[in-house]
This record gives C-alpha cells, structure tokens and sequence, in this order.
C-alpha cells in the first residue's frame, strides 16, 4: 500500500493531521495506495514556503527560469513509461493513450513556457515629443492552480508551467481522484533541482484543502480546470476578494458531420472524438449531428467502428477503452444511459457495464454507446455526461445545424466536418464556442487561446494568454522634459 505525501518546501511530508484517503484503481475496483487529505493548516506551511522564494525566483533571469524548468522537464521524459504506467492504473486508461497524450503533453507543456517567457515582449507607446510609456508584467506572487482528474500530470503541467515561468510561486492541487502522478511529479522536482517552495503540491477533497486554498488572503489568483457547478461555486465564495481567476469548466460539445465530407477520415475522427480516454476529456463531441443525405450510411459506419474498439486492461497495449475513472462516476454515466431510454432514445450499441475476466473483473468499464432518436432540447443532450456515451441526430441545413449545436447553455469546442471552404469559415463564425476544429480534432498548437463561452468558462488558457494570466500590468510613464 503506496503513501502518497504532499511536497512542501522542496520536501515530502505527511498532512499535519495524518487523514488520508483511500485511493482505487478503476480497472480493478481497489484500493492500492493512501492520499493525504490535507487541511488548511497545511495550506499554511505552503504558504510560508511559497512567499519565502517567490522574490527570488522571480528575480532569477528569465534564462535561468527556463534552463531549471527545462531540466524538469527532461526528467518527465526520462521517467515518461513509469509515468504513463502510473496513470493508466490511476485513471483506468488505455497505457498507449497515457505514454502518447498525457505524459508527452507535460513535458511539452513545461518546455514550451520556459521557452515563451524568453520570449514575452512588452509593449510602449509613445506620447509625441513628451513623453514615452512601457508596459512591466510583474509576477502576481503565489497563486493557486487546481486541476482535474481526466488528464492528471497533462493539464497539471499545462497550469503550473505558465504560472512557474512568470515568476510566481504555486500551490497547487491535483483531483483527489488521481493523484499518482503529481505525487511522482513532486519527486522528479526534487531531482531535478527545482528550488524549495516554488511549487508546492496539496493532496486532499474539495471541503478539506479545495476551499482554503481558493480562499486563502496571501493566493493573488485562482486557475480551475473542472465541472461548472465548482466553478460557480469558486467564483461565488471569491466574490469581493479581488482575486484573478481562470475557470475552465464543462462543455456538450457539437460535432457537424456535413455531406460533402471525406466520408472515411470523418467516421474514424468522430469515433475518437466521442471516444478517447473513455469520453472523459472535456473536449470529447458527444452531440453529433449529420446531414441527412448521409445520415443512415454514416450511423451503420459509425457504429461498425465502435463496435470494433477494443476494451480490455488499461495496461494492455492494445487496449483502446479503458475503465471509467470511478465507481460513483460509472455509477452517473449508466444513470444517464438509462435516462435516454426514458427520454425515448434508442441505443443503437453498447450501454451496459462490462464485467472483464482476470484482473479487472471489478473494474468500472462501460460499453461505448450511441444513442439516437432524442430532441435537442432533453436532458441527455443538454446535460455534461463526461463518459462513453454520444448522441447523434440528423439535420436539414446550415442554419439548422448551427441551431443545434448551440442550443446548449456551454460553448467550450465544436467540430465541423466539411470541405465546403466557405461553409467551413461561415459555420465556424456562427458557433457559440471557444474552439472551433475544422476536419480535425483535439489538434491543439500551444500558442492558441484556448477556453469556453457561456457556461463553459471564464478567461482563456495557453500562448500568451496564460502568462498574461500569471502577470500583472504595470504601466510607466516618463516624461522627457
């Protein structure tokens, strides 16, 4: 039984009040390790120990920043199978998503802000011959980052990263869910040289460490990655503290499957896009709407292919479906699966738990499932699911399709399948959306905004985004004469 401890001050330790939580492998159904659930008196030592280095890191050059990130950066690499072995037992998917995606994203994440801070420019304007004006972005202090439990150490790295390159120093707090990877994480700090207090990882639940972090005086700013109903519930208990935020929160993403696509490449792309790491990434399209021209040859291609992933033990190489994250989350997903049914839906596949021989008989694994023959407007096609299920429906129109896809109260992605060019640009424009993929998907370059409209979130990750985040504006005005 692994101990997983919080890294505070550059050291490993057990909470002060030595309370853990039970940890659980999904695809088996039990529990192998111990996490810290942390209180605010642990939140004070970090604290401390944050607002002890921050001044110092921030006065290190921008170049010295870079070199020690980059040195942890490499560390991921070299630890990248054990890692990625961590987090298919933590998370319950597929060993090949982990070491591809996951594991390779954070340590891309790490590399591509210590190099963007080097190259984060400030602006001047000048005033005739009177004066000249430049911009300073100075470090907030300590922040705090909170990430989910879907791509554990990938949007982990993906906060922290920008908020370390800035100058600033991190308390951060990983999903009580799955925690095994920041655990390794905070160790290959250690290794790796990263100094004492900069960053600073707190294990526990929301009640416990979640709400003294994000409400705690001495953290300047707050960047969540998770449901919207915790978003709203962070930006109400912050209301009046004047803290930065950055919410980035749920989605019911639209797919536009429109009748001039490449028929092929479009099936395999929305069978991965509904799909991967079990639907549970927030991106995942999980409204799918077809012209009708194509809809009946689209729907008998489209469940062929889902019928034909491979689900099995998240260590398995060619496991393609792994196990759902958690009991009480399967336990939400067959809910909804069985509320479609009452809604009227028909489930053309899948739609059951699956029960595997061997080790993973226990586990959380549910059958990837499509539903048709659903309104718009009900709660299957309204509400955030996050699992393996994806409806689909057909439409008439351009101006029918936009309709659909933003009949939602989110707006996080969408994707259109089209090779109308100017259909492409046109429809693109009409969704309510903060991402808009076209003949692709999850294709992301790391110096896009990235974030949703609506319900889906508030501010705007990545590129420069994130460092203006994770600095403060300061104007100076000097006047020739």
């Amino acid at each position: 039984m692994q101990l997983i401890k919080n890294y505070i001050a550059g050291e490993l330790k057990e909470p002060l009040k030595k309370q853990y939580l039970d940890n659980i492998e999904p695809a088996t159904g039990q529990v192998y390790s111990q996490i810290p659930n942390s209180t605010s008196e642990d939140l004070e030592m970090a604290v401390e120990a944050a607002q002890k280095v921050q001044p110092a890191w921030a006065a290190l050059s921008l170049e010295k920043r870079a070199e020690i990130l980059m040195k942890v950066a490499d560390a991921i690499d070299d630890h990248s199978n054990q890692l990625a072995k961590a987090e298919a037992i933590d998370n319950g998917k597929p060993f090949s998503l982990a070491k591809t995606v996951d594991i390779y994203r954070a340590s891309a994440n790490i590399r591509f802000f210590a190099q963007a801070i080097t190259q984060f420019s400030s602006e001047s304007h000048a005033m005739s011959d009177e004066a000249i004006n430049y911009t300073l972005r100075d470090p907030i202090g300590v922040v705090g980052c909170i990430s989910p439990w879907n791509l554990p150490l990938y949007l982990f790295t993906w906060k922290i990263a920008p908020a370390l390159a800035s100058g600033n120093a991190v308390i951060a707090k990983p999903s009580e869910v799955t925690p095994m990877t920041a655990f390794l994480f905070s160790k290959i700090c250690i290794e790796a040289g990263l100094p004492a207090g900069v960053l600073n990882i707190l294990h526990g639940d929301g009640p416990s460490i979640g709400d003294p972090l994000t409400t705690h005086p001495k953290i300047k700013a707050i960047s969540f990655t998770g449901g919207t109903s915790t978003g709203a519930h962070i930006s109400k208990v912050t209301a009046g503290m004047f803290k930065k935020l950055s919410l980035e929160l749920g989605g019911k993403n639209p797919t536009l499957v429109f009748a001039d696509c490449d028929f092929e490449n479009t099936v395999n792309s929305v069978v991965r896009s509904a799909f991967a790491n079990q639907g549970q990434i927030c991106l995942c399209g999980s409204r799918i709407y077809i012209e009708r021209p194509i809809y009946e040859k689209f729907k008998q291609a489209f469940v062929q292919k889902v019928q034909a992933l491979n689900i099995g033990d998240p260590l398995d190489e060619d496991t393609e479906h792994g196990a759902l994250v958690s009991k009480p989350h399967m336990e939400k997903v067959l809910s909804y699966i069985a509320l479609a049914k009452k809604e009227g839906g028909t489930v053309l596949t899948g739609g059951k738990q699956i029960s595997l021989e061997g080790r993973c008989e226990n586990g959380y694994f549910v059958e990837p499932t499509v539903i048709e023959g659903l309104d718009n407007d009900c709660r299957t096609n309204q509400e955030e699911i996050f699992g393996p299920v994806c409806t689909i429906m057909p439409f008439d129109s351009d101006k029918e399709a936009v309709e659909l896809a933003n009949g939602t109260q989110y707006g996080l992605a969408s994707s259109v399948w089209t090779n109308d060019l100017k259909r492409a640009h046109r429809v693109a424009k009409q969704i309510e959306a903060g991402i808009v993929w076209i003949n692709c998907w999850l294709l992301r370059d790391l110096r896009t905004p990235f974030g949703g409209v609506k319900n889906s979130g508030v501010g705007r990750e990545g590129g420069l985004e994130a460092l203006r985040f994770f600095t403060e504006a300061k104007n100076v005005c000097i006047k020739y004469n």
